[in-house]
């Protein structure tokens, strides 16, 4: 029962002596609107490329802007860093900022890219999610320029992985890091593949990485 709003129904029925005796049609209750709980899975690559500091930056930026407004949205956000031969969970699942902060403070970037793993990872977070609160929205969103480079068939597994995500029907953002006059155009064709919302690092400048995931969230 909404206290408040079934009060200011009672006094409606005044006459100006005081409060009524509360009837059933005074009962009101309180509903949510715009509060449904997300869980934002960053996968980002961290490869030994000139931007990827630059991409944890942005990750770090994002989770803090994110969680300072989780008390009313109840978002928790994961970070999966993809580098070197394999992916991990560097920030599991969490509403807390401190946490966030301090984890990914840990991260190192350089290697290759195992964007497969990645994803992987990714999916595995959001399945280990669900078993507690499956009413959670997942979220995926990759900063990445698209190339797959570790390990053998790098680029079909990373298909195979990006299909598994498409089939599963997970929302997805891709936002594109490659830089550069000759670009290849990987992670379009990344976002294409997942169905996913495409954006570029450039774009998101003015408005930041945060902002967008919540339009889309």
């Amino acid at each position: 029962v909404h206290l408040f709003g079934t009060v200011l129904a009672a006094a409606g029925r005044s006459r100006g002596d005081g409060l009524p005796p509360l009837i059933a049609d005074d009962l009101r209750g309180a509903e949510r609107i715009g509060t449904e709980a997300n869980l934002v899975v960053f996968v980002v690559d961290l490869s030994g490329s000139m931007t990827a500091r630059t991409r944890l930056t942005a990750v770090r930026t994002a989770c803090v802007d994110l969680l300072r407004d989780s008390y009313t949205r109840r978002d928790r956000v994961a970070v999966v860093v993809a580098c070197g031969k394999d992916a991990y969970v560097a920030v599991p699942p969490t509403r807390s900022v401190d946490i966030a902060v301090a984890r990914l403070a840990q991260v190192r970037t350089g290697g290759r890219t195992p964007l497969a793993e990645g994803m992987h990872r990714a999916l595995e977070v959001i399945d280990r999610a669900a078993r507690t609160d499956p009413t959670r929205r997942p979220l995926l969103v990759l900063l990445t320029d698209g190339r797959a480079t570790a390990g053998e068939h790098a680029r079909r597994r990373a298909d195979v992985a990006a299909d598994e995500v498409a089939r599963r029907g997970v929302s997805s953002v891709v936002v594109d890091c490659e830089q550069g006059l000759v670009r290849l155009g990987l992670a379009t064709e990344l976002a294409h593949r997942l169905g996913a919302e495409y954006a570029t690092m450039e774009s998101l400048t003015a408005t930041g990485l945060a902002e967008h995931v919540r339009g889309v969230a």
